[in-house]
């Protein structure tokens, strides 16, 4: 591995926990995850789902960080470099391709809808006056079928990531979360208190937290199985680069903590924001896309002070977009840089335009677009690149990462890197070891067989 270059260091674990925390957070916790809860049984699904977080996704988000840092390097030159002195296969470090790669393609279709949020930003400052569930539909429909207006937006998107990753850590990717996750909390919570006082709080607490066991079955389950560790940004190389940043003086099992329990608040948050309007205005709780694009805006447009909420709703939303697309593009870019010595700069924009072409085909993939009949497998552009990257590299990654850190790392070498006490290393162990594999291959083959037999 010699004459690759070294990566800088995270200034503080401060910023740190605020970069890790914005790439785990992202535009699924503030749509996806309080419908998922809703409608998989409420308060049984929520409990469900943080004890996935903390026994599965937590193990692995401690063995990725850990990997990162002990690797010093981009996944792929920390995987190959780790598997190296621990006389392992090289074939290991098909792991740091597959989160670099997983990354790159999700970030192509990602800014996307990044775009569309940005879009729904500029919209929202107008107000939404006038709109009514056929109007709010009809826009949405239009915007996304135009050949033109989302391939700004998505331009748009992508302009700001990639002029915050060409910046590097210190001046880019710490100067944005600096400001970024705590406007994102600022603006969760300044949504929740007046949702509280002008919404239906009551029935949105009641659709999130109210137990309901008859709608646990084995598919939500699993759905919370994988909402979990997927809400962690693991195994897409976001979490092993921002690993590689940090010094042994950070403690890593307790940074994982916050952050896994930061991810899951900003969820539960989000939900409590945005469904006592949905509720006040009797409007169904559609799903993901439908609720953020054509649902809220009729809320926003029928309320007092609508334009002003709705587009504190839509920056919140970017803020969200931005800070996980961040550390999309990090890990490619991360890895051409110590591989080639190019500018940063250079490698930022080279990658950014690779990510944005790939895009152009989800963009231009959306019904009633110029490659709205184009199907892969029966998929859009876009779904097939969602199916590829959630259903199959993510689940993978995250299982090869348990299984090498549990079973290919010598313990003496992982107790010493974690610096954890002998009793509190034995049960991170045991999870990663067995529950963490076992759990993830069961989501795995659930999918599979949800996909090909059922």
């Amino acid at each position: 591995m010699a004459g690759l270059s070294q990566h800088a260091h995270w200034s503080s674990r401060w910023t740190f926990l605020l970069a890790a925390v914005g790439s785990a957070v992202g535009l699924g916790n503030i749509w996806k995850f309080p419908y998922e809860a809703g409608e998989g049984g409420g308060g049984a699904f929520v409990l469900v789902y943080l004890a996935f977080v903390f026994a599965v996704g937590l193990p692995v988000l401690i063995a990725e960080l850990s990997l990162g840092r002990r690797g010093q390097l981009s996944p792929i030159g920390s995987m190959a470099k780790i598997a190296n002195e621990e006389g392992r296969s090289k074939a290991w470090g098909l792991i740091g391709w597959s989160g670099v790669v997983g990354g790159f393609i999700v970030i192509s279709f990602y800014s996307v809808v990044g775009g569309w949020v940005l879009a729904y930003l500029v919209k929202a400052m107008s107000g939404f006056s006038g709109y009514d569930a056929a109007i709010s539909t009809q826009t949405f429909g239009t915007f996304v079928a135009d050949p033109v207006s989302p391939i700004i937006a998505h331009f748009a998107f992508l302009a700001i990531t990639i002029g915050i990753v060409a910046r590097g850590v210190t001046g880019g990717l710490e100067k944005a979360v600096t400001f970024l996750m705590p406007a994102l909390f600022a603006l969760l919570v300044g949504m929740m208190i007046y949702s509280g006082i002008t919404g239906d709080f009551g029935a949105a607490v009641n659709f999130l937290f109210n137990p309901d066991f008859a709608k646990l079955t084995i598919e939500t389950v699993l759905q919370a199985l994988g909402l979990a560790f997927f809400s962690l940004s693991l195994a897409l190389g976001s979490i092993m680069t921002y690993g590689s940043y940090l010094t042994k003086e950070m403690n890593i099992p307790r940074s994982a903590v916050i952050i896994a329990a930061a991810d899951s608040g900003v969820a539960l948050m989000a939900g409590l924001a945005i469904f006592p309007i949905v509720f006040a205005f009797g409007l169904e709780p559609g799903q993901s896309v439908g609720l953020v694009f054509t649902t809220l805006p009729i809320a926003f447009g029928q309320m007092t002070g609508g334009a002003i909420v709705g587009t504190m709703f839509f920056f919140l939303l970017t803020v969200a977009a931005v800070t996980s697309s961040i550390s999309l593009l990090e890990p490619a870019v991360s890895y051409v840089e110590e591989r080639t010595g190019i500018d940063r700069k250079k490698v930022a924009l080279f990658i950014g335009a690779a990510a944005f072409a790939l895009g152009t085909l989800s963009a231009w993939g959306q019904g009633g677009n110029l490659l709205g009949d184009v199907k892969i497998l029966g998929l859009d552009f876009m779904s097939f690149k969602d199916y590829i990257t959630n259903n199959i590299l993510m689940p993978l990654g995250g299982m090869f990462i348990a299984i090498f850190v549990g079973w290919f790392i010598s313990r003496k070498t992982m107790m010493e890197e974690l610096a954890m006490e002998e009793g509190t290393f034995k049960i991170w162990l045991f999870l990663v070891r067995f529950v963490c594999p076992v759990a993830i291959g069961a989501v795995f083959i659930s999918i599979l067989y949800n996909t090909i037999i059922a």
